[in-house]
């Protein structure tokens, strides 16, 4: 379950339009006359990073099948405050009514992708890759996790069955690093990825030993993942180094130098700042007929 399919989508939109309308939008039902038809464009109000247009689109679609949509800039696309990103036309109440969940998930998704963008940014020459992380809103998953796609990054584990990772509080139950992997070997399915959180070089050496491809270093200096990083590879066993802890923008290229494969970030899905975003009726007519 990595995306959601037509279907879920739809079912999870109208969700959300379910809650937003109610019994009804009565200032539009109210105003606007049923027959009238209008042409509105979709305008960045700050620079950003697009994403979650064909969301966008979809929603306005659930309400207004006919609705025409022209889509002016690509995901992934960087755009300066003013751009037009879409022109879309029809039943005015439907714009009206669907433009704010609409706007919402827009702004968001294209905040999310602003975000991580600039993670990226600062990383780049290093080969090493910035994580989406499963801190986002509940609900909202699907949705963060294409914003940092576009945005330039990766997405981590989904959800809690798609990945084993052994973490500080797993260890404490189990007892340290070794009896925590014997278990999963025990009773985990087969073929999962393994990932252990490491606090320690006794932790790390016990997971390299134990066959771990993949270590989580949490909340440590750039020194002290540089250096858990070179332990790991004299071992001469593949392994890669994930980096994580209050990751902000101004220290992340460090840890990143320290040898980082990957650095996972939950401030870009968590603590997001939506994009500045509007939508502005341009025309408007009757009958089908834009003027």
């Amino acid at each position: 379950m990595n995306g959601l399919s037509p279907a879920e989508l739809d079912a999870k939109l109208r969700e959300f339009l379910t809650e937003d309308i109610g019994s009804g939008d009565v200032t539009t039902d109210s105003i606007v006359p049923a027959d009238t038809v209008a042409a509105a464009e979709i305008v960045a109000k700050s620079d950003c990073v697009v994403s979650g247009l064909a969301v966008s689109r979809r929603v306005f679609e659930l309400l207004d099948p006919g609705l025409t949509w022209e889509e002016r800039t690509r995901p992934g696309s960087k755009v300066s405050a003013g751009t037009t990103l879409a022109r879309l036309s029809g039943k005015a109440r439907a714009i009206l009514t669907a433009e704010r969940v609409a706007l919402n998930l827009l702004q968001r998704m294209c905040g999310i992708a602003t975000a991580t963008h600039l993670y990226v940014e600062a990383v780049a020459g290093t080969g090493c890759r910035i994580l989406g992380t499963r801190k986002t809103a509940p609900g909202l998953r699907a949705f963060d996790r294409i914003a940092v796609r576009d945005g330039g990054g990766t997405n981590h584990r989904f959800g809690l069955f798609d990945r084993i990772l052994i973490k500080d509080n797993h260890r404490a139950l189990a007892g340290g690093v070794v009896p925590a992997l014997e278990a999963v070997r025990e009773n985990a399915p087969e073929k999962v990825t393994v990932e252990v959180e490491v606090e320690s070089e006794e932790d790390l050496r016990e997971a390299v030993l134990g066959g771990v491809r993949i270590l989580l270093i949490d909340n440590q200096t750039p020194e002290t993942v540089a250096r858990w990083s070179g332990i790991a590879r004299e071992t001469g066993r593949p392994v890669e180094i994930e980096a994580s802890g209050d990751m902000t923008l101004a220290r992340v290229r460090d840890y990143a130098l320290a040898g980082a494969n990957s650095i996972s970030v939950g401030r870009i899905t968590h603590s997001v700042e939506a994009a500045d975003i509007s939508l502005e009726i341009s025309h408007q007519g009757h009958d089908g007929r834009n003027r």
